[in-house]
């Protein structure tokens, strides 16, 4: 299914997403990836939306990629006597591992591994830092502290400490669990919660075995701190800014954005930007204009995706959402100012043949009356380079692996069809144009730029680049095989 424009669009399935028409109508809309989100739905509830994703493919012939995001280690005070409490400006307040229910003056926070990483002075954010906690004295098992911004707390709210790399394992019981689960049902991408170090993303890849590829979440500032470790660990990220605006200051949010989508383009790794990016569209059709241009800026960054969470999920207007997302994109993609933006912030170092081979792609594209770039790719790998490039003109990926289809799905600009596994490259560039008509990229009288690896079928032998004529007898005619 082409689409008018490169980013693609994330959507979260959930209860207002939950069945075979809507998630038919939220891809023809313009989703490109479905989010699976396991903090919320049963496995049975999962299994369901995989099989309707699955068969909204099949039905429109169109690869889909399946993100399963893992809830992650959720810490969270215990419960409270008699309900919610208003915690004021300057009072003292204590956490400890007493089960007891709290008061207005203590509560349990059942997790050992926070006390024995606090120190003295750092800070608690509770409820999604709308109450703020200064440590004044700690132990292994209390901390009392001094109420920086007051606020309601109330049962099972959610605990941040952003000052220090807490000694949790990356994956709790549940992760495992969802893990396998998700990894035996087949989706092609798995979100890891609360990344803290590259050692996170190392021991889900063990786990994993090859099954997905893997997408680590920056919302911590130890993983703003250890990015470079873990974007070299990772094969995507997604800047969640959710959680990164609670731990951090909120003002620090947009340049670590833009510095990370920059080194994730660099990398040639599928970056998304996520979180309240339509929030208003839950429960209005139309977005603020503060959100469209919150859209914009992650596409003028040159972002591979844009997420939507409980736009899709939860609200009243999912397809309506996908369908602004798609509108801005394009009208932005369409902006003289957007191809300056990505040009002028090219930063890829180029050292192998693969490199040079997509770079002089995109050169010869963009100098002349070239329609589209075609590329063989069984891995994936040459049309993450092609994509990196950010080229004027299309991409298409042609692979025989429908995984890799799939995978693909989450990067920029790239348009994947599945063909046959191939032994010349006569019928590479005879394939190649095929596609390129059919799905309206090229007239007969065009032009295209292919690229392969000869032999085929093997990972990372990108070495041949030929411009080629659209219309197949031409092809046969001077090709020199």
């Amino acid at each position: 299914m082409r689409r008018l424009r490169n980013v693609k669009i994330v959507a979260t399935l959930g209860p207002s997403s939950n069945d075979y028409d809507t998630i038919r109508a939220l891809h023809e809309s313009g989703a490109d990836v479905f989010r699976l989100n396991m903090s919320h739905g049963s496995h049975d509830e999962i299994r369901e939306r995989h099989r309707m994703i699955r068969e909204v493919e099949r039905d429109l012939d169109s690869p889909i990629a399946i993100l399963a995001d893992l809830q992650g280690p959720k810490l969270r005070v215990g419960s409270f006597a008699d309900g919610p409490h208003e915690l004021e400006d300057g009072a003292k307040f204590r956490l400890d591992l007493d089960e007891t229910p709290g008061d207005a003056t203590r509560v349990c926070l059942p997790h050992p591994e926070i006390f024995a990483a606090l120190e003295t002075g750092a800070r608690l954010l509770v409820n999604d830092g709308k109450v703020r906690l200064r440590v004044d004295e700690c132990g292994g098992d209390y901390a009392q502290c001094t109420v920086i911004a007051g606020g309601e707390i109330s049962n099972r709210k959610g605990v941040n400490v952003p000052d220090v790399v807490l000694p949790l394992a990356a994956l709790s019981e549940k992760d495992l669990r969802d893990l396998e689960f998700v990894c035996q049902l087949g989706v092609d991408w798995l979100a890891l919660s609360f990344v803290q170090r590259a050692e996170d993303v190392h021991e889900a890849r063990r786990l994993v075995h090859g099954r997905a590829s893997i997408l680590s979440k920056i919302e911590k500032p130890s993983a703003v701190d250890a990015f470079e470790e873990i974007l070299e660990a990772s094969d995507g990220i997604m800047v969640a800014r959710g959680d990164l605006g609670v731990e951090l200051p909120v003002q620090n949010v947009p340049p670590i954005q833009k510095r990370l989508v920059r080194r994730c383009r660099s990398a040639a790794k599928p970056v998304i930007v996520a979180t309240q990016m339509l929030e208003s569209m839950i429960e209005s059709p139309m977005p603020t204009r503060a959100e469209v241009s919150d859209v914009a800026t992650a596409i003028y960054e040159g972002a591979d995706a844009i997420m939507l969470s409980a736009e899709s999920a939860a609200g009243q207007y999912p397809i309506e959402a996908v369908t602004t997302m798609d509108n801005v994109a394009q009208e932005v993609e369409s902006d003289p100012t957007y191809t300056e933006i990505l040009e002028a912030s090219r930063a890829a170092k180029r050292t192998t043949v693969n490199d040079g081979i997509v770079a002089a792609a995109r050169e010869i594209a963009e100098t002349t009356d070239i329609k589209v770039i075609c590329c063989y790719t069984e891995s994936g790998t040459t049309a993450l380079l092609t994509a990196r490039e950010r080229p004027r003109v299309p991409i298409i990926a042609m692979t025989s692996l429908r995984g890799t289809a799939r995978r693909l799905a989450l990067s920029w600009g790239v348009d994947c069809v599945m063909t046959g596994k191939l032994e010349r490259f006569k019928m590479a560039v005879v394939n190649a144009a095929r596609a390129a008509r059919a799905n309206g990229y090229a007239d007969e009288q065009d032009q295209i730029v292919v690229t392969a690896g000869v032999p085929f079928n093997v990972p990372g032998t990108t070495n041949i680049l030929r411009v080629a004529p659209c219309e197949e007898r031409l092809i046969w005619a001077t090709d020199p095989e």
